[in-house]
Formats: structure tokens, sequence, C-alpha cells
């Protein structure tokens, strides 16, 4: 019989961006969730590694000013959020203070200029959530929601704080009538997007459906005016329930640059639409673009970045290793009346990066890459000298690293740095980082 692991009192050092406090009693540290810096706690330890030891909060003994209570009743046991005990203004500054100590550490570099942080509503602002899907037996019932934290169960959650309305009130539905389905045991996800003029949703489906599983499938769509799509395969297998049925094209606006970017239901848009409005917004201030400036957009995707720009510019190139991206941009090029806005598939992590493109002038760069950086690329890009570039950043690590080379081997000064609270009250850091010819 195992031995009851002892209760300790201890102060909390730091905060990680996962939620958990740091505490070093014995000097051995350990990571509790839901404790806070500054703060005073009792906690038992439940597991022991080689460097640290994880343990369980069972006491606030002295609270943390930056403390609040979570607005989500499933905090705690859903992996989606990490930080929702902690308020708001601390979350950006801790978010901030991992930028810029990413920065210091990894490349020894710091902004000239901090750019306040990009911030918008805190609730309700998720527009796109791919929910998992588990028929559990012994509760006799589907669950539909996130995983839980470390763990690969589903919550059993009925609303979503941080999801937008149009996908909170579904979860609970979603559940009644996937348990109705036949296939309810191999329907593992439900994609969910909410479009400026649309909700979709798409079903990962390991069997066909049948002819009453899709009568169920279109009753709920009439229902709750949303759309449905099928995925039976790979991403590109999406098809609406009924041929012809989708209607017009899912679409969100950009009404600074009179911009209405159609997308369709799994490809990627930002996930906070009033900031990805504000993250725009900014990168343009910050690139400047002048009508006889030719601009480059890295990982170009639908045109987010793209179109806005050659409202500005005198003829913008955008990249994108996705063909279906590739050939909506260029939709939404022509819906925009955009004809020096062109888009060009490119492999950038592979031959991509020798490509033609490496070899032509432009006076102005956007990068938005994924979370492994644009390492490969920034030899290019210093060949290239364009006189500014803004870096739209998932990872501060990887921004961080990538800074460092364009400083100290391509010529260029990091002019202004900030964050973007694209994902309030999670462990997601994104940036934006202005460079300057040197």
């Amino acid at each position: 019989m195992s031995a009851v692991p002892a209760t300790e009192i201890a102060e909390v050092t730091a905060l990680t961006l996962e939620g958990s406090g740091v505490l070093a009693p014995a000097g051995k540290r350990v990571l509790v969730p839901g404790a806070l810096a500054g703060e005073e706690v009792t906690f038992q330890r439940r597991r022991r590694r080689r460097n640290y030891d994880e343990g369980v909060l069972l006491e606030v003994r002295r609270s943390s000013p930056d403390r609040v209570t979570p607005a989500c009743e499933y905090f705690g046991r859903c992996g989606g959020c990490s930080l929702q005990h902690l308020a708001p203004d601390a979350q950006l500054a801790m978010k901030q203070s991992t930028l810029l100590d990413s920065l210091a550490r990894i490349s020894s570099v710091a902004p000239d200029q901090l750019l306040p942080p990009v911030r918008g509503a805190i609730w309700g602002y998720r527009r796109k959530a791919r929910l998992a899907v588990r028929h559990v037996e012994r509760k006799g019932r589907v669950l539909v929601g996130f995983r839980e934290a470390e763990k690969p169960w589903v919550v059993d959650m009925l609303r979503c704080a941080t999801a937008e309305p149009a996908i909170s009130g579904l979860i609970e539905p979603l559940s009644v009538l996937i348990g109705k389905l036949s296939i309810r045991a191999r329907l593992p996800q439900v994609e969910a997007t909410v479009a400026d003029n649309a909700t979709a949703l798409v079903f990962r489906v390991l069997d066909p459906p049948t002819p009453a599983d899709r009568d169920e499938l279109r009753a709920f769509a009439a229902r709750h005016g949303v759309r449905v799509y099928l995925q039976p395969g790979n991403p590109e297998s999406v098809a609406p329930l009924d041929p012809g049925g989708a209607g017009e094209d899912l679409h969100y606006r950009l009404p600074a640059f009179d911009l209405t970017l159609t997308f369709g239901p799994t490809d990627f848009i930002q996930v906070h639409g009033e900031v990805n409005r504000m993250m725009v917004d900014q990168a343009l201030r910050l690139l400047a673009p002048a009508a006889t400036d030719r601009v480059l957009d890295l990982y170009c995707g639908i045109g987010n970045f793209t179109l806005p720009l050659a409202r500005h510019a005198g003829e913008v190139v955008g990249l994108e290793g996705a063909a279906a991206a590739v050939h909506r941009g260029r939709q939404n090029a022509t819906l925009a009346s955009l004809a020096h806005a062109h888009f060009v598939e490119a492999d950038l992590a592979g031959a991509g990066v020798e490509g033609a493109w490496t070899r032509e002038r432009f006076d102005l760069v956007l990068l938005d890459p994924p979370r492994t950086g644009a390492a490969e690329l920034l030899p290019a890009l210093g060949r290239i000298g364009a006189r500014r570039i803004v870096y739209v950043s998932c990872h501060p690590g990887t921004l961080a690293r990538d800074a460092g080379l364009l400083v100290r081997e391509h010529g260029y000064r990091l002019a202004s740095a900030g964050v973007m609270d694209m994902f309030p009250h999670t462990s997601h850091v994104e940036s934006m980082a202005l460079f300057e010819r040197a």
C-alpha cells in the first residue's frame, strides 16, 4: 500500500505559461497547476521526475492580487485554457515578458521600441474550434468538447466561455444529435467555424452516414441555421451534406480596407476576428507601403495580409504552399478587383527556398510562418534586402532565433516588437516584430 504524499507549504516564485506555479522547497522545483507567483500555498507532490516534481494545489494561504475567479466552470479540467485564474492585464504582461525574455536569452537582441499589446474581447471570441467527440457507454451519451488537460479524454461540458456563442450554444445540441446517429462511435470530431455570413460544421466521419443519419443532420442544420459538411478522408474530401447545398462562400470582412475574404470550412483563418483586424492594421502601419513599393507576403494563405497591402502598394506577391489557399487567394483578389495582387504556390520549407522569388526585387516583406519559424528563408531575405520586414509569429522562441539571424547575419535591426492577444486565457504567445535595414 503506497504512502499518502506529505502536505507541504511553500511560496510560489514564478508562473509558467501553462498556468503552473513554480515552487522550490528543499531546492527541487515543483510545478503546481493553479498556483500564482507570490502566493503561499499548501500542496502535495503527485509525481516525481528527474529535474522537477508535479504537485496538486490544496489551499491558497496567501493570494496574489492578480488572482481572479475563472469564468468557466470547466477550468482546471479542460485543456483549452490554462490562465483563466490570472487577471487579463497580468496575462498580457507575462506574455510580453516571455517575448522579451526569449529575444534576450536566445538571440541577445532587444527591440528599440516595445509595441503596446494588441487586445480585444477576452470571452466569446473564438470563431474556430475543433471539437472532439466520444461516445461513452457508461455515461449513456456522447461527449462533445475539448480534451482534458494532458489526457486524451473529452471533457463532459455543455458550453465554452471562450468560444463565440454560435459555437458554444451548439455543444449540447451536438451531443444529442450525434447520440442519435448510427455512426456515433465512428465520428471523432466536429470542426466549427463562425463566418460573418454563416456557421459551418464539418463532421469527420469514418463510416458513411446512413440515409436516416443524413435526415437527422439535415433536420439539425435547419433547426439551428448552420451549414453541415462531411469529411470522410483528408481535408480535400470535405463536401456539403447535400451536393449544391453549401450556399454562398463563407467570408469575413476587413472593413478598414473594404475587403471581403472568402474561405472554405477547413481553411486556416485567425481564431480571433477582432484581434485579426487590429493585427492587419498594425502590420500595415509598420510596413507603411507606398504606391511605388513592391511587397512580398510569405505564407500568405487566403490573402489576410496580401490584399490589405495591395490597397496601398504598387504590387504584392503572396507565396503559399497550400494549393487550395492559393486558389482562394486568387478568387479573393478578383473579388476585390486587385489585379496587382498575385498568389503563387511555393514550397517554403523545401526547394522553394531557392525559387525564382529569391532573385526578384522587393521593397517590403511580410511573413507569417508556422511555429517552426522561417530560418531557411532568411538568407534569401538578406539577399533581397527589403528596407522593412514585418514578422508575425506564433512562437516567441523561433521568432527570437530568427531575429538574431536577421540582426547578426543579414543587416537588420529590431526596430519594434510586441504581443497580440489572439488567444486570451491560453499559453499561446502571438507577436509581431518590425525589422529595418540597418
